[in-house]
């Protein structure tokens, strides 16, 4: 998208919106110096129905420049990695699932809406809390949790109604994704290839996470270290689900 000038404006716009929208709420801290309430998370969601990859890049720019306003940290990384999936999970599920317009009407469309809203959520709780947990910061049962519900609440509940109101107005202005850089979805195997391992991923991932987190369950990949962050157990039980996520959205593209 980094030729397309358009792109790369709209991801700036996606950046410089959410960002702005980020900082003021750092003062209602949910997990003190780790995140904190975010009606902003609808941001990314909205952008990526509206800007596709655009949205991705925007969503993890502008989320590293509200962090700066908290304190960068190792953990940072993990945070632009979950957002990128954030802000191209939506419109990548909803293109597989049978697209069209991302303003939910029938009950048909609420439910493939509510797929992609909750399949974004998840992967960006299940990065973030398995890197968080990996560096021994926050444990995953904790972080994977609170990141999941903090994304689902404000992007289920705010970006149908911004979409609403913004959908019509920037198809008038032939600046949705399909008007700015055309690219055709995944053949039908493919989708429903991408779409199954995307959803093994995120299911298990915080299933594994919040087992291994919790020191109930050990998986046989992994080994119990001793340490009681489970750091080395929670990394090596949740990466081959962070793994397979990337590689289902990646078939989806």
């Amino acid at each position: 998208m980094w030729s397309n000038t358009r792109m790369v404006v709209l991801a700036a716009m996606s950046a410089s919106l959410y960002a702005a929208i980020l900082i003021p709420f750092k003062v209602i801290p949910l997990i003190p110096g780790i995140t904190e309430l975010r009606p902003a998370n609808a941001v990314p969601v909205v952008c990526s129905f509206l800007f596709g990859p655009a949205a991705a890049w925007g969503a993890a720019i502008g989320n590293m420049i509200g962090d700066t306003f908290g304190g960068l940290g190792p953990g940072d990384v993990f945070g632009f990695l979950g957002n990128v999936l954030y802000g191209l999970a939506p419109y990548r599920i909803w293109r597989a699932l049978g697209g069209g317009r991302p303003v939910p009407e029938s009950p048909g469309d609420w439910v493939r809406f509510a797929l992609a809203v909750t399949g974004a959520s998840a992967a960006c709780a299940l990065v973030v809390g398995w890197g968080l947990n990996l560096l021994g910061f926050v444990p995953f049962s904790v972080l994977g949790n609170v990141a999941f519900a903090n994304n689902l609440f404000a992007a289920g509940l705010l970006a149908p109604l911004v979409l609403r109101v913004l959908h019509p107005r920037v198809e008038r202005a032939l600046l949705l994704y399909e008007d700015v850089d055309p690219h055709p979805g995944p053949g039908r195997a493919r989708a429903v290839a991408g779409l199954a391992l995307f959803a093994l991923a995120v299911v298990g991932g915080h299933v594994v996470g919040n087992l291994v987190s919790t020191g109930a369950w050990m998986p046989p990949w992994a080994w119990a270290s001793g340490s009681p962050t489970r750091a080395p157990e929670v990394g090596l039980g949740v990466a081959p689900f962070v793994l397979l996520a990337l590689v289902g959205m990646a078939l989806l593209g």
